[in-house]
């Protein structure tokens, strides 16, 4: 049983930046894979990055690659997005989720409620 929850979603201009951060109670965070994915209105949730339960292995979207970093800490039970040189077509709802590896996050066991994230022109 894992309870996730998202903060740190905002406006910000583009170009800006906004560091989003994922809770997650249990006592066996870190055997789990951990990703973000988003949704803009009218639009299908669409995978944004993710992290294996190590912190080691990275992956992302090609749409954020360059710009976004995804980290944990697990002595605190916390996910990371850190978004940098944001775009109008980042504007979504952001949502964090974990699962047992990497490669089942698309329909991973858990996720939190999302948080907004709105990149103005």
């Amino acid at each position: 049983q894992v309870q996730l929850v998202e903060s740190g979603g905002g406006l910000v201009q583009a170009g800006g930046s906004l560091r989003l951060s994922c809770a997650a109670s249990g006592r066996t965070f870190s055997n789990y894979a951990m990703g973000w994915f988003r949704q803009a209105p009218g639009k299908e949730r669409e995978f944004v990055a993710a992290i294996d339960w190590s912190g080691a292995n990275t992956y992302y979207a090609d749409s954020v690659k360059g710009r976004f970093t995804i980290s944990r800490d697990n002595a605190k039970n916390t996910l990371y997005l850190q978004m940098g040189t944001l775009k109008p077509d980042d504007t979504a709802v952001y949502y964090c989720a974990a699962d047992d590896v990497v490669a089942g996050l698309d329909e991973a066991e858990y996720w939190g409620r999302g948080t907004q994230v709105t990149v103005s022109s």
